[in-house]
């Protein structure tokens, strides 16, 4: 406990008066927590290390999933991925193409430091070249066909030099924040 009590006023008092002091016609700035930012592109290429995948039907067809697309739903706080998936085998005269989309929130596992997908809302799937009646039978499998492939899916690990020097102000990481320019995750005390 006086780790934590201590460490902030030794770092506090390095400071010297002057940084403390604004110039009088500056507004007071409310003091800013602790953050780490994770990039669109970031996200994407961690997504990217999991596909494609291939989910057989057994004497149907075999469901090719490519890499997904993210896009960032600030308004939401989730993430959203569209996915291309490719369906061909004995039941279908050829190969067909066709796309779903699903979007997630997000949540942090201490346990290995990584930022996960969960709470998985899927949208249909779609395959302009199928008969509505297949393409209504597949969709039977589409929400299974998402969480198989996305739910928990890692998008981030931080580093243990990332979490350094929150770890020694007593902090872990608490918040995630979807916003324009990626993901934000705030910083929380740890429970005693």
């Amino acid at each position: 406990m006086r780790r934590r009590f201590f460490l902030p006023t030794v770092l506090c008092g390095a400071l010297s008066p002057r940084a403390w002091a604004a110039p009088a016609d500056a507004e007071p700035q409310p003091p800013t927590a602790p953050r780490y930012t994770v990039s669109p592109d970031q996200l994407q290429s961690a997504v990217a290390q999991r596909f494609p995948l291939r989910y057989p039907i057994p004497g149907l067809l075999n469901l090719d999933l490519r890499t997904p697309r993210l896009r960032l739903l600030s308004a939401q706080n989730r993430l959203g991925a569209e996915m291309t998936v490719d369906a061909a085998g004995p039941a279908l005269n050829r190969s067909h193409r066709g796309t779903f989309e699903v979007d997630f929130a997000l949540r942090y596992e201490a346990s290995d430091r990584t930022i996960r997908a969960h709470q998985l809302r899927f949208y249909r799937l779609r395959f302009p070249s199928l008969q509505p009646g297949v393409v209504d039978m597949l969709n039977t499998y589409g929400p299974t066909l998402a969480e198989q492939s996305l739910q928990e899916l890692v998008l981030h690990q931080l580093r243990p030099q990332d979490l350094a020097m929150a770890d020694v102000l007593g902090l872990r990481p608490g918040s995630i924040t979807v916003t324009d320019e990626g993901l934000v995750i705030g910083f929380v005390v740890k429970p005693l």
